[in-house]
């Protein structure tokens, strides 16, 4: 099954291929305050912006819960982003805080870096399962308007969360007032976001407690016909899935414009995760009716995975 995708979502595949440059303006925080950390080196993967938001009050004098979250450079200010969209996620978190329905957190955006983030954000170990033939085919697709998906780059993901885990977090909780066990740092994303932010809970269960999988791009690919990566992905987790009785995962989809090819493997994805030991205590799925792949869709539901993840008395 192919999937003819809309004009306005041919535009977004190719923004986000586009090197991230041009977002050097420091984007504002509707409350709260945004700390720049500009260029950020790593042996693992070339460099890149993390922006941390700290809320209204922040203060060295108690310590906050972290959420790490992908393509950084969309989660603040959409008069600075390509699409004029934004995750929000600073209003949701402060308004949350306020209400008492989530513990008192930072986040901490890790900006993709343009044609590098298909390769850092596919899982490799479920990509090192499959044969020659099908890793040849899967590094060969393109998208439906004739882009190479991974622009010649190998997979990355692995030397990704090693950036991420042995690198980015040590300077953040060294750097910031931070709880750094791991049932209180969680990772969040969309699309192949969420493909990684559950590709490190499983590889890094110790590090994370929480991952929130918004508009999982499963195929990895932009078709269906063909395609042996769901099938990987879910075999991986059938081996790699962290303890249900020390860690949460959040999965939803729209129905709209590419998340129209989610329902029928999150259903399959499910089908693992229950059999796992995952329940309502520990687990959530949702499918959420006319909505589509883009940060105003991820913003009108954002509390929802948040309140899970970082509800309060852990």
């Amino acid at each position: 099954m192919r999937i003819s995708l809309l004009p306005t979502l041919l535009i977004a595949i190719v923004m986000y291929l586009l090197p991230m440059r041009g977002y050097a303006q420091l984007p504002a925080a509707s409350t709260g305050k945004i700390v720049r950390h500009t260029a950020f080196a790593s042996q693992w993967v070339p460099e890149r912006t993390v922006d941390v938001w700290l809320p209204k009050g922040y203060s060295t004098e108690k310590k906050y819960a972290v959420l790490y979250m992908h393509d950084g450079q969309m989660l603040y200010d959409s008069s600075l982003t390509w699409n004029r969209q934004e995750w929000g996620i600073d209003e949701t978190l402060q308004r949350l805080m306020d209400d008492k329905k989530i513990q008192d957190c930072i986040v901490v955006g890790i900006w993709n870096t343009g044609r590098r983030r298909h390769a850092e954000y596919f899982p490799q170990a479920p990509f090192a399962s499959l044969t020659k033939q099908q890793q040849e085919m899967i590094y060969n697709s393109y998208r439906s308007n004739g882009q190479s998906i991974f622009s010649g780059i190998p997979i990355a993901s692995d030397l990704y969360l090693k950036f991420l885990t042995l690198e980015l977090k040590p300077f953040v909780d060294k750097n910031y007032s931070t709880l750094s066990q791991r049932e209180y740092t969680f990772i969040a994303g969309s699309s192949m976001g969420g493909l990684i932010s559950l590709y490190a809970i499983c590889e890094y269960p110790n590090v994370f407690g929480g991952a929130a999988c918004l508009s999982t791009h499963w195929p990895g690919l932009m078709q269906m016909e063909n395609n042996p990566v769901p099938a990987a992905f879910f075999s991986y987790m059938q081996k790699k899935l962290p303890d249900p009785s020390t860690h949460r995962l959040y999965f939803d989809h729209g129905t709209e414009t590419l998340d129209s090819m989610y329902a029928q493997l999150q259903k399959q994805a499910d089908i693992v995760l229950k059999a796992k030991g995952f329940t309502n205590k520990n687990w959530i799925s949702l499918n959420w009716p006319g909505q589509d792949h883009s940060e105003r869709s991820w913003r009108s539901r954002l509390a929802v995975p948040m309140e899970f993840l970082l509800r309060p008395n852990q």
